[in-house]
């Protein structure tokens, strides 16, 4: 009979596999029997061990996960690094695609609102002051802005702004917060904001995007 838990031993620890066409109960039973066998091999051996448990195509609920854990939390030497999945769930499949597509918005955001954006932005709308635009990614101005524009957030400090932020209120990339005054941009010019290596923004013009940010410029085309 194919054992429903398979325990594979590596240099830098173990990983046990849970076949995923096995039913689940059989699973929990293998896994029991599992750790009994180690903890009596194991047991002149007080060194905490941390296992990687692999579900292959299987995707476990919580619940399914919180039994594993209870069968674990009776061993004190032995403890879960982590489960891991080869898939992902619609929800999460979804969220991704959301995250590498760059939307266009062409929205009018008044003081006092907040539009939230997953994944980069091509903005051609009108951000009034005290309005905000935010996006988890690259943000890229086309449209009249006065407001606050936060790119990569909340910590995505590898995101960049792009376009003619002259009238903006404020600029935002990650944690990092500037304010736009004629010593960092032209009125009518197009900019380049982005974290520098020192942790600070930095302002240039776009013709830098190539040798800053290749993947970036190879995305937008090029110019």
């Amino acid at each position: 009979m194919q054992k429903s838990v398979v325990l594979k031993g590596y240099k830098d620890g173990y990983e046990i596999e849970l076949k995923a066409d096995a039913a689940f109960s059989q699973i929990l039973i293998e896994l029991t029997e599992l750790f009994e066998r180690l903890k009596h091999e194991k047991e002149k051996n007080d060194e905490k061990i941390a296992f990687n448990i692999k579900t292959g195509a299987r995707l476990l609920t919580i619940d399914q996960k919180h039994e594993i854990e209870k069968i674990v939390d009776n061993y004190p030497n032995f403890l879960v690094h982590r489960i891991v999945s080869d898939v992902i769930n619609t929800k999460e499949a979804l969220q991704i695609m959301d995250s590498k597509n760059v939307h266009v918005n062409g929205d009018v955001i008044r003081n006092g609102q907040v539009k939230d954006i997953t994944g980069d932005v091509l903005f051609l709308g009108n951000l009034h002051q005290g309005g905000v635009l935010r996006a988890t990614g690259n943000i890229y101005v086309m449209g009249s802005v006065s407001g606050i524009i936060h790119a990569g957030f909340d910590s995505n400090v590898r995101s960049i702004i792009l376009g003619d932020i002259s009238g903006a209120q404020q600029l935002r990339i990650g944690d990092l917060v500037d304010i736009v005054d004629e010593e960092k941009v032209t009125a009518g010019t197009d900019s380049l904001v982005f974290v520098n290596d020192l942790h600070v923004l930095e302002f240039t013009s776009i013709d830098k995007l190539k040798s800053l940010r290749p993947k970036i410029f190879n995305q937008v085309g090029g110019f």
